[in-house]
């Protein structure tokens, strides 16, 4: 038996409405056309495009749409306004078939020979102007330095990171299996040592970071905004904790209705995509405490934060890798969001520093957000999604984790939030820190931690808005774990701990053998059902009246829209038999050994 796993996609269509005052005499067009051999004198036009995005961006009115034609492009794009509403929108895509690549990185030469296979190259400070990744500090909340000076500055030896060290010896050595640069930054100049294994790097793609983004608006309330196909690289983004403006490679800043789909996003010395917050004099201010962020929420509520004004984004499709901090992040901003359908891998991979907010996928206040369908792997610190407060009307569904640090972290929720129909096949599956959680029809192949947090007071909501309803501390437990697939017979043990909220387990099953094994043609699941499983037990499809209500906000789970749940289709989109909907993500699977194909190939 074999399936293949198809992300669904929504046709979007935007509307290209209106005449836009260029001159007094003349109607601009709706579309601007932009291309490497363009001058940003031109009207714009196919025959006449213009030479940049950001001039195509300056120019663009609610309804415009900007086509992007093929090249590399090396310049910041900051969206100076955005659309009016979901079929108002300002849009920028690549030309269709053609690779539209934007980069934060600018070439350099002159590299000088020094010894074995290391190099130097020496840059005047007006080659980097106002901003200097290799003088730029990463800092912030959480973040851990681990004693060492780390910056947003990189090194790229044909399309690849190079690591940084923190002593000049270190780069003069000969390479071995990562190799390095060391930099020096005074008044005038800025000195680069790099190790270039076996070959000469003037006749080489050598880049170095110079642009602190790619695409990012200066200003919050951008709102309805489309960006779609594009190859982002190499940015010196700083640290994005919560309590502070989560500048990614790519990010919304404090805004409503962006569409980032079919993209690839990689190289971020911290973050690839941001959903954050809005930027105040109380950044990377508060103390690392709970009561810090208490309060950065409670100013998120004073500038707009709610479901008419925030959030609501779609990120789709996309292929997110090479990011250091994390591949999505958000805090606020990631409310009533649908992220869906991305390839997210090779997070923290270097692990030059620490600190919280680093997975791949990394949310606070995931309020009624959708995330499904995404391939998440090789993701380190605290693995693929990490929900982190506020994770009320969340629903976790059809994803693939593997390979990761842990596959979900569950911080400091007080629920409802629904995981259902997951494949979690790291060797630890979820580190559960929070209550009012069902968990329903998923593959769980890893550990389970659980333990309760009676040291910080953390919000619940009413419900489907923002409005705070109450702090709590974490008791632990008050979950729900129905018709599950364990490769552990004991996985549920540590909750006997967590007895002062029942813990509901119901229908759940073992199985001998599950493994992820990747081809040329994608990613396989090997799984091998146990004798006698499914058994006969008879399980109905997990509804909203079967799940019941949460202790701690007192609410029932149920879909973002207030409709109710029922876990009736499979990992697949397959139908589940409404009288017996089978253990595990897949509905009618037998027994003995099976082999299912669960991902496409990467792009």
């Amino acid at each position: 038996m074999q399936y293949t796993f198809a992300v669904s996609a929504t046709v979007l269509v935007v509307a290209l409405a209106g005449v836009l005052p260029a001159s007094p005499t003349t109607a601009r067009a709706t579309e601007f056309h932009v291309a490497i051999d363009g001058k940003d004198a031109n009207p714009g036009t196919p025959s006449a495009p213009l030479g940049t995005i950001q001039h195509a961006a300056d120019l663009a009115q609610p309804g415009d749409v900007i086509i992007v034609h093929a090249g590399v492009y090396r310049e910041r794009i900051s969206p100076p306004r955005g659309g009016q509403s979901d079929d108002k929108r300002i849009v920028y895509r690549a030309a269709k078939g053609e690779k539209v690549v934007i980069k934060g990185s600018e070439v350099v030469k002159n590299w000088q020979h020094v010894e074995n296979d290391t190099w130097k190259v020496i840059l005047p400070k007006s080659f980097f102007g106002a901003f200097n990744p290799f003088n730029d500090l990463i800092r912030g909340d959480w973040f851990r330095n681990n004693g060492k000076s780390i910056t947003t500055g990189a090194v790229y030896l044909n399309g690849h990171w190079l690591t940084q060290t923190f002593a000049l010896a270190d780069v003069l050595k000969p390479v071995g299996p990562s190799p390095f640069w060391f930099a020096r930054v005074d008044d005038a100049r800025t000195t680069i040592w790099a190790q270039f294994k076996g070959v000469n790097p003037n006749k080489q793609a050598v880049e170095i970071n110079v642009r602190r983004t790619v695409f990012y608006p200066k200003k919050p309330g951008m709102n309805y905004i489309t960006v779609r196909g594009f190859v982002m690289q190499n940015a010196a983004t700083p640290w994005s904790p919560p309590t502070a403006e989560q500048v990614g490679l790519i990010g919304t800043h404090w805004s409503k209705g962006w569409l980032i789909e079919d993209n690839e996003v990689s190289y971020s010395a911290c973050a690839g995509i941001t959903l954050g917050k809005h930027g105040d004099e109380f950044d990377n201010t508060s103390a690392n405490s709970a009561s810090g962020y208490v309060k950065t929420i409670e100013r998120g509520l004073a500038r707009g934060w709610s479901k008419e004004r925030i959030g609501s984004h779609i990120v789709r499709n996309n292929h997110i890798h090479d990011c250091e901090q994390g591949g999505i992040v958000g805090s606020l901003g990631a409310a009533f969001c649908t992220i869906e359908g991305n390839t997210i891998h090779d997070i923290y991979v270097r692990k030059l520093f620490s600190g919280a907010e680093m997975a791949g996928i990394k949310f606070h206040g995931a309020i009624d957000t959708v995330i499904r369908e995404n391939h998440i792997y090789r993701c380190g610190r605290l693995g693929g999604i990490w929900l982190d407060w506020m994770a009320q009307g969340t629903r976790v569904t059809r994803n693939l984790l593997h390979d990761n640090a842990c596959d979900v972290f569950m911080e400091v929720n007080h629920g409802p939030y629904l995981i259902d129909n997951n494949i979690f096949l790291s060797d630890a599956s979820l580190r559960d820190v929070s209550e009012g959680g069902a968990f329903v029809n998923n593959l769980i192949g890893g550990n389970i931690t659980m333990h309760p947090d009676f040291g910080r007071k953390t919000p619940y909501h009413l419900a489907h808005v923002t409005k705070l309803a109450g702090l709590a501390t974490t008791k632990g437990g008050d979950n729900r774990f129905y018709n599950n697939m364990f490769l552990t017979s004991n996985a549920l043990l540590p909750y006997d701990k967590a007895r002062q909220q029942p813990v509901t387990v119901v229908g759940n099953v073992t199985v001998k053998a599950a493994k992820i094994v990747e081809k040329a043609d994608g990613f396989y699941l090997n799984i091998t059902i146990n004798a006698g499983q499914p058994d006969k037990h008879q399980r109905p499809v997990v509804t909203t009246e079967i799940l019941g209500r949460t202790k701690v906000s007192g609410l029932p789970y149920e879909n973002r829209d207030g409709s109710p749940v029922a876990v009736d289709s499979d990992y697949f989109g397959a139908r589940r038999s409404k009288e017996n909907s089978m253990a595990g993500p897949f509905a009618g699977l037998g027994k003995g050994e099976v082999t299912l194909k669960v991902w496409k190939v990467n792009r």
